[in-house]
This record gives C-alpha cells, sequence and structure tokens, in this order.
C-alpha cells in the first residue's frame, strides 16, 4: 500500500511551515483502478522531492483540500480525468486561470476548483501559482480495479513533469 499522508499542513509547526514553498498534491483512491494514479505517482516524487517541496497524496475532495491548498507559493495537483474525449493516458496541463467552473453541478458538491476560488474570496492565503497535471483515465470507479497499462505508462512523464514545475 502507498503511504498516504493524511496530516494537515496546519498542523506543521510554524518552521516547517516557513521552508515548505511548493506543494505536490496527488489526488487518488489507491483501491480504485486508474484513480490510484495519483498515489503512484506521489511514491515516486518523494524519491527525489527536496525538503521545501510537501507532497501530499490523498484520496479527499473538495472542502477536505482546504489546508493543502494554503500557505505555499506553489501548488501542483496530479490527478485522472475520465472525458472519453483524449486517449487514454494523455496527459494535460494547465493552470487555475485556465479552468472554468463546471455549469450545472450539484450544490451539495464542492470540488478543488470551487474550494480554490472560496478560499481567495474569502481572503485566505491560498498558494499563488496552482498547476494542474491530469492524465485521462479509463476506470477510477472499480474496487480493487488494476492500474489501465496507457495510464501507468504516462507516470514517467507525470515525474518528469512536477520535477520541471519544483524548485
Amino acid at each position: 500500500m502507498s503511504n498516504l499522508t493524511h496530516h494537515s499542513p496546519s498542523q506543521s509547526t510554524a518552521a516547517e511551515t516557513q521552508k515548505i514553498v511548493a506543494r505536490v498534491l496527488c489526488l487518488g483512491n489507491e483501491l480504485l483502478a486508474d484513480d490510484s494514479l495519483g498515489c503512484i505517482v506521489a511514491d515516486q516524487i518523494r524519491d527525489f522531492a527536496s525538503p521545501e517541496v510537501d507532497v501530499i497524496s490523498t484520496p479527499e475532495s473538495g472542502f477536505h483540500l482546504l489546508d493543502y491548498v494554503l500557505n505555499i507559493r506553489r501548488l501542483v495537483v496530479v490527478d485522472t480525468v475520465v472525458t472519453g474525449i483524449s486517449p487514454l493516458g494523455a496527459v494535460c496541463v494547465f493552470q487555475e486561470d485556465e479552468l472554468k467552473a463546471v455549469p450545472g453541478g450539484s450544490p451539495h458538491y464542492v470540488g478543488l476548483y470551487e474550494t480554490l476560488a472560496i478560499a481567495r474570496r474569502l481572503g485566505l492565503p491560498v498558494a499563488e501559482e496552482v498547476f494542474f497535471i491530469v492524465v485521462e483515465a479509463a476506470d477510477c470507479f472499480t474496487l480493487g480495479g488494476g492500474v489501465h497499462p496507457a495510464v501507468l505508462a504516462a507516470v514517467p512523464a507525470l515525474v518528469n513533469l512536477v520535477r520541471e514545475m519544483l524548485p
């Protein structure tokens, strides 16, 4: 099993918080087929990340991610998406300002995009730079399912992209 990090950045000491300048937030659930990709990537990034980079792997979503987007200069989010448009394993990189809210969502669901927007509106110390690296997945819902080979093949490219974005 992956080493999931469940601590909250706000629980860190003041000295630890001051030295963290970037955070890699790998989203995904290691029990759900392609959704486990974030856990795999986080494990590899931990092998080379400097002490000023916080690497988080979590299955959490919505407002549960609030602490992870605060008190850092740069946030790099790694996740899977299922659009059905791109080829399996296709990697896409974009910045927060390139996202648009998805209309028609449930009023009870809050995603990372909405969490960032609300935190900014409240004047919280949100990351100055937010990058998303996403991979087109086949299946993020099968409990105990394996990672599709095309999705798994994207791991080296993901790790290299993250490495380039870190201080």
